[in-house]
């Protein structure tokens, strides 16, 4: 049974960095896990996602040069290294697993098949 269980999310202000893990059990990658997140009254988004044999990164253009996704594929651990952080920052945030080659693309709800239950960032002035 696959379970996703991240952690790391705390209160921090803003210019402030932050790492979120998310240890992954029961699940071996093969095509690409994700972090997402979702504010409040917003539909959650894709923001970062490492896909492929070889750990491609992608990233939008909200956190582009300011997060950066990594795994460890020793510990089955997705990171989110996350500096720079504002105030729209703050969401929850969610890691994602892909199960299946079926993709709709990196940051698409739909390509995943795994959730964790989401850690809370809060980003304040």
């Amino acid at each position: 049974q696959v379970q996703l269980v991240e952690s790391g999310g705390v209160s921090v202000q803003a210019g402030g960095s932050l790492r979120l893990t998310c240890l992954a059990s029961g699940y071996t990658y093969r095509y690409g896990m994700g972090w997402f997140r979702q504010a409040p009254g917003k539909e959650r988004e894709g923001f970062a996602g490492i896909y492929g044999a070889q750990g491609v990164a992608a990233y939008a253009a909200s956190v582009k040069g300011r997060f950066t996704i990594s795994r460890d594929s020793a510990k089955n651990t997705l990171y989110l290294q996350m500096n720079s952080l504002k105030l729209e920052d703050t969401a929850i945030y969610y890691c994602a697993a892909q199960g299946t080659p079926y993709s709709h693309g990196w940051n698409s709800i739909r390509t995943y098949n795994y959730w964790g239950q989401g850690t809370q960032v809060t980003v304040s002035s």
